[in-house]
């Protein structure tokens, strides 16, 4: 008789830990993937904010000037729309950047939230439509994903009435 209020007093408490353990992580998990959400768009603003500040320098050391650098997309998707003059960053987040709709200027970088169902698309523009901007020489849009390798991208300064800044991306 006591033998077997042994096993069920374990089950018992087996149960209730797992229960707890199961409503602990319930609680934990998505708070990480938040941080980690909010870790990527400060990635992705901080890679905004360098793209700037090499197309500013190119632009000051005139024409014939050209940068490298390495950029690095964990997550979300970065194009460089030459029709429109911008350069946009959109990342799909558990994380709520700023309210829904609220543009936030942050240097030049415009960065606005959304909500989509239970998501959010956190959305970083930079405008350049004081240049002519190119990619790879013509005026066609060019979408960079994610990916595990960093990218190398060129920006260069082709110079002309209206300065010319060339984006390559390999």
């Amino acid at each position: 008789m006591k033998r077997g209020q042994v096993w069920i007093e374990t089950v018992l408490y087996t149960l209730i830990i797992m229960i707890l353990i199961g409503a602990v992580l319930a609680y934990a998990v998505p708070k990480v993937e938040e941080v980690k959400d909010k870790s990527t768009i400060e990635q992705s603003l901080e890679i905004m904010q360098n793209i700037d500040g090499v197309i500013l320098s190119v632009t000051q050391g005139g024409t014939g000037n050209k940068r490298v650098l390495d950029i690095s997309i964990r997550k979300g998707t970065m194009e460089i729309n030459p029709s429109n003059g911008t350069i946009t960053f959109e990342v799909l987040s558990s994380y709520k950047y700023s309210e829904s709709g609220e543009e936030i200027k942050i240097g030049k970088i415009t960065a606005v939230t959304s909500e989509e169902g239970s998501t959010n698309k956190v959305t970083l523009t930079g405008n350049y439509s004081v240049y002519n901007l190119t990619y790879n020489g013509e005026s066609s849009s060019k979408e960079i994903n994610s990916a595990s390798t960093p990218y190398k991208m060129s920006i260069e300064n082709r110079g002309g009435e209206k300065t010319n800044i060339n984006i390559a991306v390999s």
